[in-house]
């Protein structure tokens, strides 16, 4: 992450936490306020819009929830029980493949 992305983060951390709109100028006014004077106005605008109407303290308690990793891990179980063959089929596929190697055929050779 640049040091422009870090401070515009670190700014509407700030402006959250104080309950404020996060807006570019708003961002900006904070970036200035720490002498942070390398963040290109494109990046305030950028995070003010990706941010627009989103409730960040919201977002921050909800970052280590595993609810996206549930159906996952169920689908891959329902797969595993029932396709034993394919994966015979690839460990085949995998051995035509270290075989290639042994027979000296190289980058470098």
């Amino acid at each position: 992450m640049s040091n422009a992305e870090l401070a515009c983060s670190y700014a509407s951390l700030i402006l959250a936490d104080e309950g404020i709109e996060i807006t570019a100028d708003k961002i900006q006014t904070l970036l200035s306020a720490a002498k942070v004077q390398e963040v290109e106005p494109i990046w305030t605008s950028i995070f003010a819009k990706a941010l627009e109407g989103k409730d960040i303290k919201d977002l921050l308690t909800n970052v280590g929830s595993a609810g996206a990793a549930a159906p996952a891990a169920a689908g891959g179980a329902a797969a595993a029980g029932g396709d034993a063959a394919p994966a015979a089929e690839e460990k085949k596929e995998e051995e035509k493949e270290e075989s290639d190697e042994d027979m000296g055929f190289g980058l470098f050779d």
